[in-house]
């Protein structure tokens, strides 16, 4: 079993600072949480993560299968709890595609393959909520 490991220093008020892979990432709460909105906040940064390890992942088996799209963007809408600790209760991905004549057997097969077997962020948040998704195609 590997391990990965993420330090965070704290910076001032609610600021920390932090590296991952090589590159330098500043979490913040807003004005009115008592930061300087100097980054973003952690939570939104756990739908960031699912769309990006999800997204890479169709990305990387559409171009297996030779499916050439013109643009194709992710979208995760996380339902949060109103009461403390505010967390997410279930999330929803959007998979938007544009071309033309996109075989949707494929898309969906790869979209399949990302939820089911290889995004471990997907398969992590799965332990403690539902995730949805939808595939949407544009010309």
């Amino acid at each position: 079993m590997s391990k990965q490991e993420i330090k965070i220093d704290w910076l001032e008020n609610m600021a920390f600072k932090t590296e991952v892979n090589g590159h330098e990432l500043v979490i913040d709460a807003s004005a009115e949480g008592g930061g300087e909105n100097r980054g973003p906040r952690p939570k939104p940064l756990m739908l960031v993560a699912l769309a990006g390890c999800t997204g890479m992942d169709v990305v990387s088996i559409l171009k297996k299968m030779r499916v050439e799209v013109e643009s194709f963007s992710v979208k995760v809408i996380g339902n949060m709890t109103d009461e403390h600790p505010k967390m997410f209760t279930g999330m929803h991905v959007v998979y938007e595609f544009k071309g033309k004549d996109l075989p949707m057997d494929k898309l969906e097969k790869a979209v399949s393959l990302s939820d089911e077997r290889y995004c471990g962020v997907s398969a992590t948040l799965k332990q403690g909520l539902g995730i949805t998704h939808e595939i949407v195609i544009s010309e």
